[in-house]
């Protein structure tokens, strides 16, 4: 009983001595940064392995998700603390100085010495403690991942991967498989419609068309039908009478259950008098195991939903910086590269979360891996959106989106104007402008007047080509106006 009693006190004393030892020792920063630079690997070891698999519990798919939130927010706040040590050390620099002014983005600055590690300390703890929760919490959830059947097979380097696939969209490609894959109850008279909501560019054509490709959902449907709103839109309503004589006997004895799931890309507004004459025709043509899936940018397709709608956001701002220094380094070590992964991680705060400019600026950056040309592109960057929004009150990016005009000017050749008048996408079976997006902007590429050019080729269904329709234009300088007037005069 004595051994017992003295092995419990000894114990507790032991366990007393390590609390205050704890309590006493502060945490200091390097140590707080490694600790979570190894938590990081272990949640991306279980986001990567989650990305393979077809995973269809949803209650399995919201947690994996809050983990990638957590993981990106975890390697967002260490880079801003691995790289401000660069922001101060380029901007005293003459070059730097020139081209940069990185003190003035930086979220850290006013502050003396000792409240700004403060601040970082409490920035990394806290990433920490959520990251640290939040592989508890999915633990048990790991085990069942090996139960799920793969997609694909791992590429050998993780830009590949996220360059090939759908970047952070797990969750709503299953909510809408789950909803095309529900059989409706006996006697239902109407066709399920699930509206998808989201602004220009934020890929909700993308998710249409991973979603299509996945094997059970064209096996379940004996037809996919895809419309644009001008396919359907127009005066003489002849899509509809076409779509009136569809061959019944397509629908064979054997497939006669299996319905059609019909795709509506609506562009401009909501007409409602076609969109009725569509449903119409789709009830009255189709089996009733049939489904639409209407996409929009407005709100107002919500209310032609038999479901909740699915409202698609742009990326939050640490998930894109994830994505765009790994699409942007490729196969090369950013750790390596501090001073490249500090101008990228400001270039990409300037990107809107953009992924289409993303891509562009990733390809761009990697063909020019000079720490002096991304300097000026960050420089550029820069007085494009502070012109912009002391001209027009909105960033450049925004008025991309709406297709209106937008003066962009070119890196090379300062003295020319280069206008962005709209996009459009081009189908994969079409031919595409040979000269590239970047070339025009920050090339030196030769060129006049109105023209046709290559923005991005998205290597991922619906592998559409983003053709942009834009101008070069000359500058005529105010003071080379003034001295030519004199000298007529």
């Amino acid at each position: 009983m004595e051994i017992f009693v003295s092995a419990v006190l000894g114990e507790l004393a032991s366990r007393s001595i390590n609390f205050f030892i704890s309590k006493s020792s502060k945490p200091t920063v390097l140590g707080v940064a490694d600790r979570l630079q190894r938590a990081l690997l272990r949640a991306q070891v279980i986001v990567d392995e989650a990305m393979e698999r077809e995973i269809t519990n949803q209650a399995v798919l919201q947690h994996l998700d809050m983990l990638r939130d957590a993981m990106h927010r975890g390697y967002y706040i260490l880079d801003t603390f691995r790289y401000q040590s660069h922001s101060e050390e380029e901007a005293k620099g003459q070059v730097m100085s020139n081209s940069l002014s990185l003190l003035k983005v930086n979220p850290l600055r006013g502050f003396c010495l000792s409240n700004r590690n403060t601040l970082i300390l409490e920035q990394l703890q806290k990433s920490l403690d959520d990251l640290s929760s939040m592989i508890l919490d999915v633990k048990e959830l790991v085990v069942f991942l090996a139960s799920y059947p793969r997609l694909y097979r791992q590429p050998y380097s993780m830009h590949l991967l996220l360059g090939n696939c759908m970047f952070g969209r797990q969750m709503e490609s299953e909510l809408v498989i789950n909803f095309l894959l529900h059989t409706q109850p006996h006697g239902s008279e109407e066709l399920e419609v699930l509206p998808i909501v989201g602004p220009g560019k934020v890929g909700k054509s993308t998710l249409v068309a991973h979603v299509c490709k996945n094997e059970s959902i064209r096996d379940y449907f004996s037809e996919i039908l895809f419309l644009r709103d001008h396919d359907f839109i127009d005066d003489d309503l002849s899509t509809f009478r076409r779509f009136e004589m569809i061959d019944q006997n397509r629908v064979s004895n054997s497939n006669k259950d299996r319905g059609w799931l019909v795709v509506v890309d609506l562009v401009g507004d909501l007409n409602e008098d076609a969109w009725k004459m569509l449903y119409f025709s789709c009830k009255q043509r189709l089996p009733s195991s049939s489904k639409i899936i209407i996409t929009s940018r407005s709100d107002k397709i919500t209310k032609l939903g038999t479901t909740q709608a699915l409202n698609l956001e742009y990326l939050s701002h640490e998930a894109f910086w994830y994505f765009f220094k790994t699409v942007t380094f490729g196969s090369i070590d950013p750790d390596m590269h501090p001073k490249f992964t500090h101008v990228a991680m400001e270039i990409a705060k300037k990107l809107g979360r953009a992924l289409i400019g993303a891509n562009v600026l990733a390809c761009l950056l990697r063909d020019n891996f000079d720490i002096h040309f991304w300097c000026k592109v960050l420089a550029f960057m820069r007085g494009l959106i502070q012109r912009h929004v002391s001209e027009f009150g909105v960033e450049p990016f925004f008025l991309i989106n709406q297709n209106k005009p937008v003066h962009l000017g070119r890196l090379a050749t300062p003295h020319e104007d280069f206008v962005y008048y709209y996009d459009y996408e081009s189908s994969s079976r079409e031919e595409v402008p040979k000269i590239r997006f970047q070339d025009v902007m920050y090339g030196s590429v030769k060129a006049l007047g109105k023209f046709e050019v290559l923005g991005w080729i998205s290597p991922i269904p619906p592998y559409y080509s983003y053709v942009v329709t834009c101008e070069v234009r000359e500058l005529k300088s105010r003071a080379g106006a003034k001295r030519k007037r004199s000298v007529e005069n």
